[in-house]
Order: C-alpha cells, then structure tokens, then sequence
C-alpha cells in the first residue's frame, strides 16, 4: 500500500483538477468547490496527508484578502458605487465606439481595483440593457467586458483570484506589482478595443446615437461617500507598503462598521463557495508535497524555467486553459524559484495566467459569467465566436507581457 499511494494520490489529484477545468464530474450534481472538498476529504481519506498537513497547507492569508476583498466588493454594491460609474458611462457615450472605449476601460479599472468576477456580474446586465434597448449586437459588447476585465485584473494583487495566492506565495508588495504590470494592462485594454473594432467592422461603422437612459440607480449617498473614503484609505495603504492583506482587512471592518446597513447585506454578497474552493484546493495541491510528488514535478517542469521565460509564459497560458488558472499558479509555482530572475518569474505567472483567461471561453470564470448572465437574455455568447476575439487578444497581450516584464 505504501507503494501505491503515491499513484493513488496523483489519481485523485488529476481527478479533482480535471473537474475543476471541465466544471462537473459526471452522473453528480457537483460543482467547482463540491468537487474540490471531497478531493480533498479522499485524499485525507487514504492518508495522502494528515489532517495537520491540511491545516499546514491552506494559506490563510489568501482566503483572509479574498474574503476582505468580497466584503469591500459587496459593500460598495449595496451603495450603487457600480450603478453609479455605470451611469456615468452611459451618459457620455454618444456612438458605439466610444461606447465600447468606455465600457472597456471602465471594466479593465474597476477589475484592477476591485475583483473582476464582481464586475462583470454587475455590469453584464448593464450592457444588455443598453445595447437591446439600442437594437445593436450585443456579442461585441459582452466580448469587450469580458476580455477588458481579464486584462485590466492583471494590474494589480487584488485584481483577481489568482494574482492574490500569487501575492501572498512571492511577497512582492502592490507597488512593485502594480508597477510592473499595470503599463501591460492599459496597452492590453487598447488591444481589446482594437481587436473587437477589426472583427466586428460593421458594428462599429462612424455613427451617432443617443444612449437611452436605461439606468435606474439606487444610492445610498452617505454610505458611497463612506466607500469611497475607506477604499482611497485602502490603496494608500497598499502603496505605503503595509501588507495587502492586512490593509484589505482593516478597509472591511471600516466598512462594516456602520449603522446603516444590516451586515447579512453585504455578507449575502460575499462568494463564500469560491472561498470554500480555494480552501479545499489547497488542500488538494498540499497532498503533492505531502507525498514527494512536488519534487518530482519540480524536476518535470525545471527544464522549462532553464529555458527562459518565452516557454514558460507559453506553458503558463496552456496549463491555465487546460485545468484553470489557480490550480495552474498553484502548480507552477514550484519552479519560478528556478528562473533566471524569479521576482520577474513571479510577474511573469501573474500576467500569463491572468491573460490567458481571455483565450477561450472557459479560460476564465468572468468569462463564463458573462456569458451564463448574457444566456438568461437570449443572447448567446457561443465557444467560437469568443475564439475570433479572444486569440488574438490572447497572444497579443502576453506578448506585451514578454516585451515589458
């Protein structure tokens, strides 16, 4: 037995990852985060890891700036802070360009400061609302949320999910971060608008229209104006180099130190199955070394890092599409050590990761969200219509990335 469970953890391991990037196991009715924890209970289970092993591995630092990011997420939500940038869009935009310019640079801006599943989730319904209401094609529209949120998350630790474990594996502060690869998200953000006004040339024929006025917003007034001072407080912070997560923690507790709102309103808010799945898969990814197989894909995947950072960019973005961008972070992060220059190593999966999101439509969960909100509308965001605008955004992006990190 002892000879066997090496192979049998490498089983359930490939088992649980596969259904993380296929999204189910077949015949039960589970989905990312069901099927993470009971990988994880099996592979407790056959004893691949001790249940003190299991604490060890969960890096709670990750699921305390996730959480804290939530809370501020959901907080401003309650406050109309989304509705209200929204608002603002809209009114001056006066044709389907600079519609599009604006809806791509808002949500690449509020997907570096705020996670970028919480954007699109806010903003899809907006943007079909206001290209139905228009009577224009609203794929390239979707296509332009979508991908700007993807690009504009890799600018910052706080951008997304995986730019936070990322955050807290390297130490890199935000400054450095956001330093390094925000140039890479602003010129990808142009790459979008320019990707999508090539592909789709008659949408965006020179014309005028006025933008209805579709948007209905609720604001609680002295609770934004209360948001907007704690999240300035909050990116001061980041910069002043206090750490994120810590900075993130004391930003939800300002927020949540309120007589106005009820805390189940922004507790309701919060995705506590992404943070059930980000426990379990560390947990899940823990077993390896827990078992010595991290060595050995260590010495698997060295020869990539020997090679520089071209390939491992390539593998990066090609594991992300085939099992999902954090299992992918949380595997090849064993090698970045490894690279000629691992703090730009560490930079380099940030970005790669990130961007490889936008490749198909499964890369990335706010890609999946878009077009799941946008099906609920009998708008169908298909698989290869996202291919016509998502590889060559990819492969331009990340070859900005090669270029500038």
């Amino acid at each position: 037995m002892p000879n066997l469970l090496p192979w049998l953890t490498l089983l359930i391991v490939a088992a649980t990852i596969v259904g993380i990037a296929v999204g189910r196991w077949p015949v039960l009715r589970v989905n990312r985060a069901s099927l993470t924890v009971i990988g994880a209970a099996l592979l407790l289970a056959v004893g691949a890891l001790t249940l003190k092993q299991a604490y060890a591995a969960i890096d709670d630092g990750t699921l305390l700036l996730l959480f804290s990011m939530m809370v501020v997420n959901g907080y401003l939500s309650v406050a109309g802070f989304f509705n209200v940038i929204a608002q603002r869009v809209v009114q001056v935009a006066h044709s389907p360009r600079m519609l599009l310019a604006l809806l791509i640079v808002a949500a690449g801006v509020l997907s570096a400061l705020f996670l970028n599943d919480t954007v699109v989730l806010l903003l899809t319904p907006l943007v079909l609302d206001i290209t139905l209401a228009l009577k224009r094609d609203p794929i390239p529209y979707l296509l332009g949320l979508a991908t700007a949120a993807n690009v504009g998350s890799t600018a910052t630790v706080t951008g997304n999910p995986q730019n936070i474990v990322i955050g807290n594996l390297s130490g890199v502060s935000y400054l450095a971060f956001t330093s390094a690869l925000a140039p890479v998200a602003l010129i990808g953000l142009l790459i979008c608008w320019c990707v999508i006004m090539v592909v789709y040339r008659r949408e965006f024929q020179p014309t005028h229209v006025e933008v209805p006025d579709v948007i209905h917003v609720l604001v609680l007034w002295p609770t934004l104006w209360k948001s907007a001072v704690v999240v300035l407080a909050m990116l001061i912070l980041f910069l002043a180099g206090v750490p994120v997560t810590l900075a993130a923690l004391f930003a939800a507790a300002a927020m949540l130190t309120t007589r106005r709102l009820k805390p189940e309103r922004v507790f309701a808010r919060v995705d506590w199955g992404l943070l059930v799945f980000f426990a379990a898969l560390f947990v899940v990814t823990g077993s390896l070394a827990a078992q010595g197989l991290e060595k050995q894909l260590f010495a698997v995947l060295t020869p990539i890092a020997d090679r520089g950072f071209v390939p491992f960019a390539l593998i990066t973005v090609a594991l992300s599409n085939l099992i999902s961008n954090v299992p992918a972070v949380l595997l090849l992060q064993t090698i970045v050590p490894a690279l000629p220059d691992p703090h730009r190593g560490w930079l380099m999966l940030a970005a790669a990761a990130t961007l490889a999101g936008n490749l198909t439509l499964v890369g990335s969960v706010a890609n999946l969200i878009v077009a799941e909100v946008a099906k609920r509308r009998n708008v169908h965001l298909t698989f290869g219509t996202y291919l016509r605008v998502g590889v060559p955004v990819t492969a331009l992006t990340v070859a900005v990335a090669l270029l500038l990190v």
